[in-house]
């Protein structure tokens, strides 16, 4: 049970982080920020919506209990990466950035499956 807490709490905490960095500046609406909007196609209302929706889905992955809205906090980080890495390809994005989607993608399916492992060992500890 210690390693999966570890591994659950590390991914997670560096999920969290990732997110938690990519949302303050859509929520500031930060000039960089914006550029990239722009870039990729997207109007820079969509910022602040998107940036508290990752802030949201981090403080739910963080605090204990209401496995539901975990679920779609998780499914919710997978959707944003993925439209942001097929965004970024579209745009002729390639190459190193492609490496954080792929670390951000390790760390969702890591927190994820070891959140599960942790609720069922839990779960044994109980009928036991």
């Amino acid at each position: 049970m210690k390693k999966i807490n570890i591994i659950y709490w590390i991914s997670t905490v560096l999920l969290c982080l990732l997110m938690g960095m990519g949302a303050i500046p859509d929520i500031l609406k930060s000039p960089d920020a914006v550029a990239l909007f722009q870039h990729l196609g997207y109007p820079a209302y969509l910022l602040p919506f998107l940036g508290v929706a990752k802030l949201l889905g981090a403080i739910v992955i963080l605090i204990p209990g209401f496995p539901r809205l975990k679920e779609w906090a998780y499914a919710g980080f997978t959707y944003d990466l993925s439209g942001a890495m097929y965004s970024g390809i579209c745009s002729g994005d390639t190459g190193a950035g492609l490496i954080v989607f792929l670390v951000g993608f390790g760390l969702i399916a890591l927190s994820y499956i070891y959140h599960h492992k942790r609720q069922k060992a839990a779960a044994l500890r109980v009928m036991a």
